[in-house]
C-alpha cells in the first residue's frame, strides 16, 4: 500500500480513539443529599465531557423535572439553579418526607448514561412531653412518669435527668408510617428529697444538631415534718438572752410550731418571748431549767424535738467554761486507778490466806472446860509455834 493511501486509515483511526476516550468521559456524575423536612435540596449533576448532549433529572417516580433548561413538571417548589452542557443543577424547596426517594440524571448519549441521587429526608421531632404524674405526690408513693415524642425520622433518642445528672429510662419504639413515635418510662418511688426536683426528658436528633428538645417536670411530694432545735448559745448563764430556733421542714410547711416547758404551757410569756418559730428568753434565771419542747404538725403527722436547758451562774463559770473534755479525762483516770488497786489487792490477800487461833482455842483440844482451856493456853506458849498452821 502507498504511504498516501495510509494517511486517511491513520487520521480515522485517531478520531475514533479520541472520540472513544471523550465517550468515556461522558458520564454524569451526582452526590447523595440529606435535608431536613421542610428545607432545600439543590440537587447538581455534572459531566467532565459533553458533546452537546442534553442533560435531565427525573424524579423518585420517573417523571422528568427538567430536560436542560426547560421545565417539565408542574411544580412551583422545583426551580433551574444552572444549566449548561456541564451541569444541571435543580432545587426543591419545602421538601416533604414524600419527596424522599432516588433521583436520576441521564446524560442522552448513545446508549443514554445515567447516575441516581438519593435524597434523604429528616424529620423533626415533636416537642416532648410528660404525663403519668399528677401533683402533689405522697412520700412512699410509686409513680411513672412517661415521655413521648413523635414524627421523627429516623427514631429520636430519649435522656432522663434528675437535677443535672443523667438516670436510665426504659425505652419504646412505634413505627407511623414513615415516622417513629418514642417514649421512655421513668419508674420512681418518691420521698422527701424528690421534693422540688426537676426531671428533664430531652429529646436528641440529628435534625436538631446543637438544639435539643426538652420538657420538665419538678415534683412536688408532700410529707410529715422533721423537727430541730438550733440555739445560739452553747453554754446559757443568769442574766443573759438566749435564742432557741425551731428548724421544721415538711410539706405542707408545718406553720406555725408549737413550743412546751416540762408538758406545759410556758410560765412567763414576759421573759420567754414566741416570735413564728423561734423561742427567745431576754434574760435567763435559775428558774428556766427545764426540758423544752417544739413540736409541728401537718396533715400528715406530726414530729418534736426537745432542748434541755441548764442555766449556768456565771461567777462559777469561767469566760470559756468548765473544760468538760478535762473533766472526763481525769474521772477515767482515777475510775482506772481504782480498778485496779483492787484487782492487785484481791489477788494479793487470795494467795495469803491463815488460820490464827484465839487463847482460848489453842488449849480447847485437852481441856475439859472453858476455865482449864485458858490456863492450858496460858502455859503452852512455849508450844504455841507447833499449834500454827500456814498456807501458801
Amino acid at each position: 500500500m502507498k504511504p498516501s493511501a495510509c494517511r486517511p486509515l491513520l487520521r480515522l483511526s485517531t478520531l475514533m480513539s479520541l472520540l472513544m476516550q471523550r465517550a468515556q468521559g461522558q458520564f454524569p456524575i451526582v452526590q447523595n443529599l440529606t435535608v431536613t423536612e421542610g428545607g432545600t435540596a439543590n440537587m447538581t449533576c455534572r459531566v467532565d465531557h459533553n458533546d452537546n448532549t442534553s442533560l435531565q433529572w427525573s424524579n423518585p417516580a420517573q417523571q422528568t423535572l427538567f430536560f436542560g433548561d426547560k421545565k417539565a413538571l408542574r411544580d412551583n417548589r422545583i426551580d433551574l439553579v444552572r444549566a449548561s452542557w456541564q451541569e444541571l443543577t435543580i432545587s426543591i424547596r419545602d421538601v416533604t418526607l414524600s419527596d424522599e426517594g432516588p433521583y436520576t440524571c441521564s446524560l442522552f448519549t448513545m446508549p443514554v448514561k445515567t447516575a441516581k441521587a438519593y435524597l434523604t429526608v429528616l424529620s423533626v421531632p415533636e416537642k416532648p412531653e410528660i404525663n403519668g404524674f399528677s401533683k402533689p405526690a405522697m412520700e412512699g408513693d410509686q409513680i411513672t412518669l412517661t415521655c413521648v415524642t413523635s414524627g421523627s425520622k429516623p427514631a429520636a433518642d430519649i435522656r432522663w435527668f434528675r437535677n443535672e445528672k443523667e438516670i436510665k429510662g426504659a425505652k419504646e419504639v412505634n413505627a407511623s408510617g414513615k415516622t417513629f413515635t418514642v417514649r421512655s418510662s421513668l419508674q420512681l418511688q418518691v420521698d422527701r428529697n424528690d421534693d422540688g426536683v426537676a426531671y428533664t426528658c430531652r429529646v436528641d436528633h440529628v435534625a436538631l444538631l446543637a438544639t435539643p428538645q426538652q420538657a420538665t417536670e419538678v415534683l412536688e411530694v408532700h410529707y410529715a415534718p422533721r423537727v430541730e432545735i438550733k440555739y445560739s448559745q452553747a453554754l446559757p448563764q443568769e442574766g443573759q438572752p438566749l435564742k432557741l430556733e425551731c428548724v421544721s421542714k415538711g410539706n405542707p410547711s408545718p406553720d406555725p410550731v408549737l413550743w412546751t416547758k416540762d408538758g406545759g404551757e410556758l410560765p412567763d410569756l414576759d421573759r420567754m418571748i414566741v416570735e413564728g418559730r423561734d423561742l427567745t428568753f431576754t434574760s435567763l434565771n435559775k428558774t428556766d431549767n427545764g426540758t423544752y419542747r417544739c413540736e409541728a404538725s401537718n396533715h400528715l403527722g406530726t414530729n418534736h424535738a426537745e432542748y434541755v436547758l441548764f442555766v449556768y451562774d456565771p461567777n462559777a463559770v469561767g469566760q470559756h467554761g468548765p473544760d468538760h473534755a478535762l473533766i472526763g479525762g481525769v474521772v477515767a483516770v482515777v475510775v482506772f486507778v481504782t480498778l485496779c488497786l483492787i484487782i492487785v489487792l484481791g489477788r494479793y490477800l487470795a494467795r495469803h490466806k491463815g488460820t490464827y487461833l484465839t487463847n482460848e482455842a489453842k488449849g480447847a483440844d485437852d481441856a475439859p472446860d472453858a476455865d482449864t482451856a485458858i490456863i492450858n493456853a496460858d502455859g503452852n506458849h512455849a508450844h504455841a509455834e507447833e499449834k500454827k498452821e500456814y498456807f501458801i
